[in-house]
């Protein structure tokens, strides 16, 4: 202990040192929207030195003996820039100019601390985001599946986890957290569709529990969308296609500011979408979606970001046919035995964030934030298995008052010659929920009885410290600690909730520390190698901690990482990883059914494959490989497997982008068999999906055509084994339910853009 107390004072000291010999510091923003370029890089000729812009676009570098100073800028769809200047001279602004992205702008480095930055930079860059189910598609290796409409959200799968709706990765928007804990319906829910994909500037992600700024849920992974501050034009957006579906979009921006430098920008955002989808059922899905943002420069060092969005959404469901109701001409492939499920949702957010630049070179945000939501589900999952004569519809629904605060302060010093850069950060969450409901009901407006009916209670707070220290030009480590605190309050208003005694008042709380540390050693200028070992978790419903009864309610995840990134030639670029990961209990609430699932430990290794290839300018080929093995450490082999969980997964893709304004993009999704209960007796079937997008872009408009299931195969997106009684049948019957893929869909796109008389005229 003693040894500890006396690093960190050293640590804290050294920030206190005289710096050594000369600085630089300067502002990267870009030239059309004067914007900070976050993350672009700064690298020091000769030597090698880096740093990264932080998101005030600043940087500073120190201890620099040469008096003429040589730099490369680069960022992931810019110009490169080659600047020369004098130390010591007044905070330079650079202007950095848009291009089309190139990975032979890619510089591997390792002080950024996050191997899959310039996978998501790359990616956002030549793929976009075509559809709000693309936003969680950035991910490699990450899959969704749809089994309830479209206003619900995605089941997801990522490094051999089924993560349910979003139990195992942590999801924020704008720092907003999406997951919404002791939900209704599922653990950590995360339902994303209140991002309207054209708002979306970049997406960062990694994989594993290995960053202290994340805590709960971000044991398989984590992934944050940052919308832009300020519009490059304004656009108008119309699609319409196949099975009536059509969509309208507008970005306008509020202050023309795009035409003149201004200290302020404001734009809104909004959206209409409507779909029978591909079911008989007709889904009549509609969804509103309404997002505005206003940025403000204060001064030259602090910037503040008021946005606010409010989402709607009403469908009608398929659901899930068990194949034995195909099998046996009961229902169509694409039809439905229970045509009342669907629901509707809503979400409004209003969000506040501050961000200061110290002249010390401290960066120090706050933020606040309120979401109010809204949820309203009507499923059948085993139709008539429970109450043969009604049926076993249930309806699951709750109210949601969701307010809280993150805080960090951000700050690049000096252990004697060595860079250092400290971390220290503050989140607090607070989750209030209105009359938490799961009660059956009949034909979705007949209420039959009530099985769970309380409101919840959920007070998260954690404090972290993170450090990141380069070695010697080549080695860099980031270690951290972070602590989460967590208290659950239950007001139980059903007496005769079979898993609490009695209806009242039920409180319980836990902690966990979670110590994280990541190791980079730059190879070459084109090799990074990294090792990162990390404690996780996921927290669990209110309503399971509070009757826990001693049991351990906030188990830990353990993982593990292996990896490199290799540039061998300047436009190609490799990521390769093995890791680990264990779970001390797959512990979760299972909101379908109301009911508590206890797994028991589990462990998983596997590996992980990313290649992006440029041979040319205009073509851009990516390809993620994945595999997962699985199982649970408690039971005996041959019953260990843990169900749904993915094996083998892939996606590529084959993109071109032509000077003239057309570009094209064909890609596939591949997903192996796997497990659809622990003895291995029923199989989810795999598929391999093809998708195409073609458009052609001039300088005021868009034409686009988007076609899922390029080759109308039939496929099946989500499968569960389920014990299902269907309708005059005398016995129970385990085995696969499932919803299908999509068929094939065309939809067609027009996109005007207006507004900014010089949009093409960058200042240089």
């Amino acid at each position: 202990m003693k040894k500890s107390i006396f690093l960190i004072n050293a640590l804290f000291i050294s920030y206190f040192l005289p710096a050594q010999h000369n600085k630089l510091s300067g502002v990267i923003i870009d030239s059309t929207t004067k914007q900070p370029v976050f993350g672009a890089t700064i690298l020091l000729n000769p030597g090698g030195k880096s740093v990264s812009a932080d998101e005030m676009g600043k940087f500073i570098l120190n201890n620099i003996s040469a008096t003429i100073i040589h730099l490369t800028i680069s960022a992931i769809g810019y110009e490169q820039r080659y600047f020369t200047i004098v130390a010591n001279s007044p905070e330079q602004i650079i202007k950095m100019k848009r291009q089309q992205t190139k990975l032979s702008d890619v510089l591997v480095t390792s002080y950024s601390g996050n191997p899959y930055k310039v996978l998501a930079e790359t990616d956002i860059g030549m793929r976009g985001v075509a559809n709000s189910q693309e936003v969680l598609r950035m991910v490699p290796g990450l899959f969704i599946g749809q089994h309830q409409g479209g206003g619900k959200a995605e089941q997801i799968f990522l490094r051999g986890f089924d993560a349910d709706h979003g139990s195992d990765i942590s999801i924020h928007m704008d720092g907003i957290p999406v997951n919404l804990v002791s939900h209704a319906h599922s653990k950590g829910y995360a339902d994303s569709h209140f991002i309207i994909p054209e708002t979306i500037e970049r997406a960062t992600f990694n994989k594993g529990p290995y960053d202290v700024e994340k805590g709960d849920q971000a044991t398989a992974g984590w992934l944050d969308f940052n919308t832009v501050n300020k519009l490059s034009n304004n656009t108008i957006k119309l699609e319409a296609g196949q099975f009536s579906t059509f969509r309208a979009l507008a970005m306008i921006d509020l202050l023309n500011s795009g035409i003149r430098p201004c200290k302020a920008s404001w734009y809104a955002a909004t959206e209409y979408s409507y779909s029978n989808s591909y079911f008989e059922n007709h889904q009549h899905f509609k969804r509103f979606n309404f997002f505005t943002k206003f940025n403000y420069k204060i001064s030259e060092r602090q910037l503040i970001s008021i946005s606010a969005s409010s989402f709607w959404s009403g469908w009608f469901a398929s659901g899930q046919i068990p194949e034995r109701a195909i099998d046996s001409g009961l229902v169509n492939y694409y039809g439905a035995l229970d045509p009342n499920e669907g629901g509707v949702t809503s979400r409004t957010n209003f969000n506040i964030q501050l961000k200061s630049s110290l002249k010390n070179g401290g960066l120090v945000k706050n933020q606040l934030y309120y979401s109010f939501y809204k949820f309203d589900l009507h499923s059948n999952f085993t139709f008539y298995l429970d109450d043969p004569v009604n049926g076993d519809e249930i309806r699951q629904r709750e109210k949601r008052n969701l307010v809280g605060y993150n805080g960090s302060y951000l700050h690049d010093g000096r252990i004697g010659n060595l860079k250092s850069t400290i971390l220290y950060g503050v989140n607090i969450r607070l989750d209030i929920t209105n009359n938490t409901e799961l009660s059956h009901t009949h034909d979705r407006y007949v209420f039959l009885n009530l099985q769970k009916l309380g409101a919840i209670t959920e007070l998260g707070s954690s404090m972290y410290m993170n450090e990141t220290i380069k070695l010697s030009g080549r080695w860099t480590i980031k270690g951290g600690m972070r602590f989460d605190h967590f208290h659950y309050r239950y007001n139980n208003k059903f007496n005769n909730d079979p898993t609490l005694k009695g209806s009242g008042i039920y409180r319980a709380s836990n902690y966990i520390i979670s110590p994280k540390i990541n190791i980079n050693y730059q190879a070459s200028t084109n090799t990074q190698l990294y090792l990162s070992f990390g404690k996780g978790f996921h927290t669990n419903d209110a309503r399971v901690v509070v009757s826990g009864n001693g049991k351990q309610t906030l188990p830990a995840a353990y993982g593990s990482d292996v990896g490199v990134l290799y540039k061998p030639l300047k436009n190609l670029l490799i990521q390769t990883a093995v890791w680990y990961s264990y779970l001390q209990k797959e512990y979760v609430y299972a909101g379908d059914g109301g009911t508590v699932d206890f797994s028991g430990s589990t462990r998983r290794l596997g590996a992980d494959l990313s290649i992006r290839f440029q041979p040319v300018k205009s073509m851009f080929f990516d390809l993620d490989l994945n595999y997962a093995n699985g199982r649970s450490l408690n039971e005996v082999k041959g019953n260990n497997y843990i169900p749904l969980a993915p094996v083998w997964s892939s996606t590529a893709g084959i993109s071109y982008i032509n000077k003239t304004g057309w570009n094209a993009s064909l890609r596939y999704r591949y997903l192996s068999n796997r497990p659809a209960n622990e003895y291995y007796s029923f199989t989810c079937e795999g598929y391999f999906v093809n998708d195409l997008v073609i458009k052609y872009k001039a300088q005021r408009y868009e034409y686009g055509m988007v076609i899922d299931n390029l080759f109308n195969i039939k496929w099946k997106e989500t499968q569960f084994a389920t014990v299902t009684r269907l309708k005059n049948e005398q016995a129970a019957v385990d085995g696969i339910s499932f919803t299908p893929g999509t068929k094939f869909a065309a939809k067609f796109s027009f996109s005007y853009y207006f507004g900014f008389k010089n949009l093409m005229k960058a200042d240089k």
